[in-house]
């Protein structure tokens, strides 16, 4: 029995390919922008200390959103886009606990209640909220395997 031909790429295919590279190019944009402003405030922080200082979690932050940025762009498989969603959903949950709820220090970690609203606080939202949206499309919306005939 011979293999039967394979169909041309369909429209929705050709759509559904560029929907995910342009979903990648915006999660690893705003991943990259991310890491970018967490090393820029960094030092801005790192008065705001436990055992653990704020500006080095903010760096610790710019790590993880520059390493999700790559992985993003450059493996293309679950495991990269689950750790860039979870670097995004995680960045930005912790961003708005902490200017809404003034949790305190726990354990190594210091108080970061930040009550207030400012151009990269702002900027920083913005940019996760991109990120979260395009990781979890990638996540929600996988390309269907090749079928072997």
């Amino acid at each position: 029995m011979s293999p039967q031909p394979t169909a041309p790429p369909t429209r929705r295919g050709s759509a559904g390919h560029f929907l995910r590279g342009a979903a990648r190019v915006l999660a690893a944009a705003g991943l990259a922008v991310d890491a970018y402003l967490h090393a820029h405030l960094a030092e801005r922080y790192d008065a705001i200390s436990s055992s653990i200082s704020q500006g080095t979690l903010f760096r610790i932050e710019a790590a993880l959103a520059a390493l999700a940025a790559l992985l993003v762009l450059v493996w293309r498989r679950l495991p990269g886009d689950l750790f860039a969603a979870s670097v995004a959903v995680g960045g930005l949950a912790l961003l708005l606990v902490y200017r809404y709820v003034d949790v305190g220090e726990l354990g190594p970690i210091p108080n970061m209640y930040e009550p207030i609203w400012y151009g990269e606080k702002e900027a920083t939202v913005v940019v996760q909220a991109v990120a979260v949206l395009a990781t979890l499309y990638l996540l929600l919306v996988r390309p269907q395997g090749r079928r072997v005939h």
